[in-house]
């Protein structure tokens, strides 16, 4: 299995050049898009795009991100929207929670999130791969290099169910790969001149680890 993961696209036509070059590149099974897809509004001819890419495609929405922009997702044969859901490709297991609040020096996916990460927790186990928006506090969420602004909520979901790799963006300036205990943390933002992050698994000790690299 490989992924090519990206986030932070923004609707500019040069990072969606820059994803199909990724894809044709990197030759991933799946591609992820973690959020801040689209740029509010016209969220048809981003997807368009994706959907022409010709691999599946998984999504969740970002604080760009409208909730209704998930309604045209039927439309795209090759999108699926992640959020609240496990969606199975070549034996993995993806997961998703949409949505991001930013607040004073951190970031909440919702504004009552307590019971939607509960209920996310319920699906999530140590094969999960999930996918996010904002990065874990304390994680790759850096603002002004030295400003810890991730989400809180998030942290708390990877403590609890430890999956096996964790896939988010928002915080542009800190894209790159952590570990949290178990749990591989990649952001893979765009901005700037960065093209995401291609992540294979290899077969260790009888169990499958996440590899990653930035692109």
């Amino acid at each position: 299995m490989r992924i090519y993961a990206v986030a932070d696209i923004h609707a500019k036509p040069s990072r969606i050049e820059r994803v199909r070059a990724g894809v044709k590149e990197h030759a991933p099974d799946v591609l992820v898009v973690a959020g801040d897809i689209c740029s509010y509004v016209r969220p048809r001819d981003v997807y368009s795009h994706l959907n022409d890419m010709g691999i599946p495609v998984l999504t969740v929405r970002g604080n760009s991100d409208r909730l209704w922009h998930e309604r045209c997702l039927h439309r795209y044969e090759n999108v699926t929207s992640l959020h609240m859901r496990e969606v199975i490709i070549g034996g993995f297991a993806f997961s998703g929670i949409s949505g991001s609040v930013p607040v004073p020096f951190r970031t909440r996916v919702a504004f009552r999130e307590k019971a939607l990460f509960e209920k996310a927790a319920s699906t999530i186990s140590a094969e999960t791969i999930l996918v996010v928006h904002p990065p874990p506090y304390g994680a790759l969420d850096r603002v002004l290099g030295r400003i810890s602004a991730g989400s809180k909520g998030v942290a708390g979901l990877v403590a609890a169910c430890a999956p096996r790799l964790l896939l988010c963006g928002h915080i542009h300036e800190d894209a790159g790969i952590e570990n949290i205990g178990d749990t591989l943390v990649v952001n893979c933002s765009m901005a700037d001149s960065a093209n995401g992050a291609v992540i294979d698994f290899d077969r260790e000790g009888g169990k499958t680890r996440p590899i990653a690299k930035m692109v």
